[in-house]
């Protein structure tokens, strides 16, 4: 019966430990959307123009210029086993503010559930297996506006936060990003601050009496409903534009990532903030075909033998725009170049008007 139930109980207990410690938290939202800013290695806080600027950086959705923006992208990882799925939809409000509206969706399906299969009369019977969803949701909502300061955006989103293990247990959470972007001659530069507030889960468990026994069988603390909570991130980027002969064009950007919550494996690292830079570059031709990639994850690693080195994740994407629609193609990796579990990334864009939509 342990055995049986092991998977189970070990999903719910990976749940219960994430409600306890503050680093990792929804890391679902870690992973970044639209597959330009994962070819460039997610270094896009201050080229962002489109409505995945919700996530990135809300400051961003004003470079929008037609009255709708809409996007879509899937995504696939550990061999088709978890769904990452995301939409947005933005609206030109006037000529100085947007609104967007983004979904993402992380999530393992039909996992199976052997609670039951053992009867209490220890028959085992497999119709009484059944199978369950462990899936995470955000919704953001985001609002961006020109101030009055020449070169100057801000903008700001606000996100609800599901996340959900079947019947068995499940979070709600609020939190808050702010952005802002600044142009300067040729140089651009932007700063987000994720869950600036700090964003809130409030985890509660539906747990059976066998699911109980389980744990207590195991050596496992039986989870409670508790709070877990998201630190402040900051991300700092500049970017730069380059325009040559022959309809040719270069953009660099590079962007620097701000953790309070303890030393991470990053480059740079403190008790009180650690520093992971990553950068990415998008070569263009007549703004109709690009080629993208990237470096992130510069990681100092241990082998077995005790010698230590670096690891790099690197990043390629491809990009078509036709018109006012966009199809944009990603080749990421997990992180780790012992592992190489590479993921296709596709995702699309159409802009739209008003004249055009009746």
């Amino acid at each position: 019966m342990k055995k049986l139930n092991s998977f189970l109980v070990a999903v719910v207990i990976t749940s219960s430990a994430l409600a306890q410690a503050p680093k990792y938290s929804n890391e679902f939202l870690s992973i970044g959307v639209g597959a330009r800013a994962l070819g460039m290695s997610n270094s896009n806080v201050v080229s962002v123009n489109d409505v995945t600027a919700g996530y990135w950086n809300p400051a961003g959705l004003l470079h929008i210029k037609t009255d709708y923006n809409v996007a879509l992208m899937h995504a696939q990882y550990f061999a088709g086993i978890a769904k990452y799925d995301y939409a947005g939809f933005a609206k030109r409000i006037d000529s100085s503010s947007v609104f967007s509206v983004n979904i993402i969706r992380f999530g393992v399906d039909n996992i199976p559930n052997t609670t039951e299969l053992i009867d209490a009369q220890g028959n085992v019977n497999y119709d009484r297996i059944t199978t369950f969803t462990a899936a995470d949701y955000a919704f953001m909502f985001s609002y961006a506006r020109k101030l009055k300061m020449e070169g100057l955006k801000v903008g700001a989103s606000a996100k609800i936060i599901r996340r959900k293990v079947g019947d068995f247990a499940g979070a709600w959470g609020f939190g808050i990003d702010a952005g802002a972007q600044y142009e300067y001659k040729k140089w651009n530069f932007g700063l987000m601050l994720r869950d600036v507030t700090t964003t809130f889960n409030a985890w509660s468990f539906n747990l059976t009496d066998e699911m109980k026994q389980t744990f207590i069988a195991t050596g496992n603390e039986i989870p409670d409903n508790s709070v877990e909570i998201t630190l402040p991130k900051m991300i700092l980027g500049a970017a730069r534009k380059w325009d040559f002969k022959h309809n040719l064009s270069l953009m660099a950007e590079a962007n620097f990532d701000f953790t309070f919550d303890g030393k991470r494996n990053t480059i740079i690292k403190s008790n009180f903030t650690s520093i992971d830079p990553h950068g990415g570059f998008e070569f263009g031709y007549n703004n109709l075909v690009f080629l993208r990639m990237g470096v992130y994850n510069l990681q100092q690693i241990t082998d077995i033998a005790g010698k230590k080195g670096w690891s790099i994740q690197p990043n390629f994407g491809l990009g078509v725009k036709i018109k006012r629609f966009s199809i944009d193609y990603a080749l990421t990796d997990i992180g780790d170049a012992s592992v190489a579990l590479y993921s296709n990334i596709f995702s699309v864009k159409i802009d739209l008007d008003k004249k055009k939509i009746k």
